[in-house]
């Protein structure tokens, strides 16, 4: 559809999909629909809106909207509520979803953050600014490499929309077309038909208001192939054409899995009615079930707010990993109090080794609006066995957490380590099969927003287990000895794929890990260079990255490397920083052209004033030592705002993207410059 190049307010894609299907916004304002369903129609969205939370994950999920907006002005609880019980839904196929918060509840920020929204806006608020702040959540979908006009309901058909220019024609989208049995094009007075008779009116009052400059209205009426159907009628500023999205009554909208109101993840009822579905399907079945020690006494000590925090990142940390290290089909659920199930369709190894990254994630602090506070785990993995439903398998799981907790299990960092023994057997022929795999995470200058770089990240594509992330494939080739072998195929497979790239990625800066055995060794420096020029990847875009840990062995060693590669035209950066002990010893003996900020400091920028303070010291002190930083783990639009204010230059995170193969990182390019 041809936009009006005049028109401030269009988004720059609001293109319809091949089933007529255009991108919807849905909107929750307890206190304000009318006026944000105007502006947002006018800038060019379709617009779904409620006034009250009844049915809302059922609405959501039917209207197809990939871009939830919030508003929580006047009603704080009700939209904390409300944010918890979608984001599950939104997150899990990539969607955005916002939080509208007035100036005086900014301090709220981080409860909505914790349960789930992906952005914020604060009011008062202009048009444009938060026609904007919608662009850039639905840059977010498509960093997300999901089409923000389709993201709905697995098996549903999608939401019913059509549009009519005035003309003598309504044009339906596929799914509507399908449900009222007619073709995607019919004439406006056989669409008027299908209205009875006794309740045209309304609607020809609304379109005759649209026609007339109003741009948005809502009208119920029957349709007999339906019922009783809300319709949500939209114009763009500037143009002729309505548009309207029709919902369906709430006797048709499927009910969403069950879902665990503070945390956003499914509930015990939620976590049964997933397993069932799969124990009808067949196929393996592994769970891991969680108990948090030493919750109760955060939440006596902190209180129950800092207890919910609590709960609520713990949940949001296990969901990010799960589908990360397990895939899109697992699930996270909360089974009550300070127990979490975790349940995928793999075996039971892959599975355990899963188990050792929560426990080491869970022994990190987690932050809570009391302060850090630091809980451990107990964990256990549950295999599905014959003749099991998901009641007796749920059972089984509870009964072996509780042998754990009481000591009669051995602790999980034992299962772990038994596990990375027997992905140690594997490593050769993973070597051998050319398992090892690389994917690319862009690195983007804050200033410009331009994607200016990559890291090259490992992925092993296991034969049983599937594709396990690189800390998994270290950890058993240090195991077997073959540590400096995988590696230098690592090195190798990034460097061949880069000098392949297509032209549209040839200005890319590739960064590449190098690990502390590599830094031992002395005639490292001149293989590195002789593989590079091997490859043909040009050394003046390469920049080579170490982590604290290691460098902690020998200093000098290290000094005399990197003065190598940077005589030889590479650039050096030290990665995770913020985590070892000897920082400032690194910044004052290293030739260094980079540090990159560890995740977890790059995140405490919206934390306490005092981790405010501590990133702001360590970027300040990098660049007064005229070295560039980029800051690693940035997820959300607020942890960038805050970093640029800080002086960061360069961001990597799944804000941008993931890591990418290199045909999608080609297409997220291509589409920053069309």
């Amino acid at each position: 559809m041809t936009q009006a190049q005049d028109d401030p307010y269009d988004p720059y894609w609001t293109s319809e999909g091949e089933d007529g299907t255009r991108t919807l916004v849905f909107l929750l304002s307890f206190r304000y629909r009318d006026e944000l369903t105007a502006t947002i129609s006018r800038a060019g969205w379709s617009v779904v809106a409620a006034r009250r939370s009844d049915a809302l994950e059922q609405r959501m999920l039917a209207s197809g909207a990939a871009i939830v907006l919030i508003d929580a002005r006047g009603a704080l609880d009700e939209a904390l509520a409300a944010t918890a019980r979608l984001a599950g839904h939104v997150g899990a196929r990539g969607g955005a979803l916002i939080a509208l918060v007035s100036r005086n509840m900014v301090g709220s920020l981080g409860a909505f953050l914790s349960a789930g929204a992906t952005h914020f806006l604060t009011s008062p608020i202009s048009q444009s600014e938060l026609v904007h702040g919608i662009r850039f959540a639905e840059a977010h979908c498509r960093r997300s490499l999901v089409d923000p006009r389709m993201l709905r309901r697995e098996g549903a058909p999608g939401p019913l929309q059509w549009r009519w220019d005035g003309a003598e024609n309504v044009e339906l989208n596929a799914p509507l077309a399908a449900k009222l049995g007619e073709e995607r094009r019919i004439s406006a007075r056989a669409a008027l038909r299908r209205v009875p008779l006794d309740e045209r009116r309304p609607l020809i009052a609304a379109l005759k208001r649209l026609r007339a400059g109003s741009v948005a209205d809502v009208v119920v009426h029957v349709l007999p192939e339906i019922g009783r159907t809300v319709q949500h009628l939209g114009r763009s500023a500037g143009s002729a054409e309505i548009r309207a999205v029709l919902e369906l009554p709430a006797s048709e909208l499927a009910a969403p899995a069950s879902r665990d109101w503070l945390t956003g993840a499914l509930d015990a009822a939620g976590a049964r009615e997933w397993l069932q579905r799969r124990f009808d399907s067949g196929g393996p079945i592994s769970a891991l079930l969680i108990g948090l020690v030493r919750f109760e006494i955060v939440n006596t000590a902190l209180g129950r707010a800092a207890g919910d925090a609590l709960l609520r990142s713990v949940g949001a940390k296990l969901t990010e990993r799960a589908s990360t290290s397990l895939g899109r089909d697992a699930i996270v659920a909360r089974l009550g109090g300070a127990d979490f199930l975790i349940a995928a369709p793999c075996e039971t190894q892959r599975m355990e080794l899963y188990g050792a990254e929560v426990q080491h994630l869970l022994s990190r602090p987690l932050s809570t609006p009391a302060g850090d506070a630091r809980v451990g785990a107990r964990l256990t993995v549950t295999e599905r066995q014959a003749g099991d439903d998901p009641v007796t398998f749920l059972r089984r799981a509870a009964e072996a957490l509780a042998r754990a907790r009481e000591g009669h299990l051995p602790e999980s960092g034992q299962s772990a380590a038994q596990s990375i023994e027997r992905l140690a057997v594997d490593i050769r022929a993973a070597l051998d099969e050319k398992e090892i795999e690389i994917r690319f995470q862009p690195q983007v200058e804050i200033a410009s927003g331009a994607i200016t770089g990559v890291e090259a990240l490992a992925r092993w594509q296991h034969p049983v287990l599937g594709e396990l992330g690189a800390e998994l494939l270290l950890a058993a080739a240090d195991r077997a000895g073959l540590a400096g072998a995988v590696s230098n195929a690592i090195q190798r497979a990034a460097l061949d794929r880069a000098a392949r790239w297509p032209r549209s990625l040839e200005h890319l800066r590739l960064s590449v890990n190098i690990t502390a055995d590599d830094v031992a060794q002395p005639d490292f420096a001149e293989r590195l260079l002789q593989r590079v020029d091997r490859s043909g990847f040009p050394r003046s875009r390469l920049t080579l990255e170490v982590t604290e840990t290691g460098l902690m062995e020998d200093l000098g060693a290290a000094a005399d490397l990197f003065s190598k590669l940077r005589t030889a035209h590479c650039r050096v950066a030290i990665d995770d920083f913020g985590t070892g002990y000897s920082s400032l010893a690194y910044l004052k003996s290293l030739p260094l052209d980079y540090l990159k900020i560890d995740r977890r400091l790059s995140q405490d920028i919206s934390g306490s004033a005092r981790d405010r303070v501590i990133v702001h010291g360590v970027i300040e002190m990098a660049r007064s030592l005229g070295l560039g930083v980029i800051a690693e783990g940035v997820e959300t639009e607020e942890h960038l705002d805050l970093l640029a204010k800080e002086g960061c230059q360069f961001y990597q995170g799944f804000l941008c993207a993931e890591p990418l193969s290199v045909d999608a990182l080609q297409a997220l390019i291509e589409g920053q410059s069309a």
